[in-house]
């Protein structure tokens, strides 16, 4: 078997496979069905300083190769993760808590709440900006940049990870914007903001009218995204959009990924990481690969 294990920021991970904010929850049911220890780390549901209730219903919808969702970040709040799920979760796998807020003040506070205890920090910047009239951190490079700072600023012991949107003008700005701000990682992409009608009423199936789109059908667009985010800066990256199998976890290895999540799969599948871990040993054994790590920012051009 080859050996699976990849280094994050100085940290290790038995294996590259991380499920996705917002498509695990904080690992437990997912746990019923297989022992999660088996996975590289779990990316924590999105965290705010206060409990949310999201978004009204419907907020996910499915269309071909793709799903809509905007859950409005539903979460219990940071202070009740930490004192209910964090040991728990953090006896079985790294942590990745993904972090959400509206203001710059509200991330360097969470940041801080959370310094410490958790294995990473993943900045959630697709979140509207109170301060910018309800445009999203993520968007232009000086908001991320001061986003970072301000996050980074809290933190002592934990590394950050800022999770980039792809519905922006340029993914090489951005990633250096960035890493400008002090980010130790960046994961990519984030979904893409979209729309499903329904004919017969002709009105948009979410609630909210728009949502964000994952799944199989966003893959090539994303690879291209990690590949480009990849090659302009010098801190690692963790790839994702539209994995549902090791080979396509292979492709964002070669892009540039140094690790992978998993999100819309584990709806489709709730044994999707587990899979794609298996499969990528078989991959490995099969094509004379002793360490996956080697793999990492291989792609030749033609």
């Amino acid at each position: 078997m080859a050996d699976l294990r990849v280094t994050l920021c100085g940290k290790e991970l038995k294996n590259p496979v991380i499920p996705a904010s917002g498509t695990f929850g904080f690992g437990r049911e997912f746990n019923e069905i297989y022992d999660i220890s088996v996975l590289g780390g779990v990316c924590t549901k999105g965290l705010t300083l206060e409990r949310r209730a999201g978004n009204p219903v419907p907020r996910i919808a499915e269309s071909r190769g793709v799903i809509l969702n905007a859950v409005g970040l539903q979460n219990p709040g940071v202070e009740a993760f930490i004192a209910e799920d964090l040991e728990w979760l953090k006896s079985k796998t790294r942590v990745f808590a993904n972090v959400a807020g509206s203001t710059l003040e509200d991330y360097a506070e969470i940041c801080g709440k959370l310094d410490g205890l958790v294995d990473f920090i993943e900045l959630n910047i697709s979140c509207p900006n109170v301060k910018c009239g309800g445009m999203a951190f993520g968007i232009k490079p000086e908001t991320i940049k001061a986003v970072t700072r301000a996050a980074k600023s809290s933190l002592k012991q934990t590394p950050l990870i800022v999770k980039l949107s792809p519905n922006v003008e340029s993914i090489p700005l951005n990633a250096r914007a960035a890493e400008e701000g002090g980010a130790d990682c960046l994961s990519l992409v984030n979904t893409f903001t979209g729309m499903a009608i329904d004919i017969e009423r002709r009105k948009p199936i979410i609630a909210n009218n728009t949502g964000g789109v994952s799944g199989a059908g966003i893959k090539p667009i994303a690879v291209r995204m990690v590949y480009e985010a990849a090659h302009a800066v010098e801190i690692p990256v963790i790839g994702m959009g539209g994995i549902t199998r090791a080979e396509d976890a292979i492709e964002f290895l070669l892009a540039g990924a140094t690790a992978v999540q998993v999100g819309t799969q584990n709806f489709t599948d709730t044994l999707a990481c587990p899979k794609i871990i298996e499969g990528l040993n078989a991959w490995c054994d099969s094509h004379g690969v002793n360490k996956l790590s080697c793999l990492t920012g291989k792609l030749e051009l033609n």
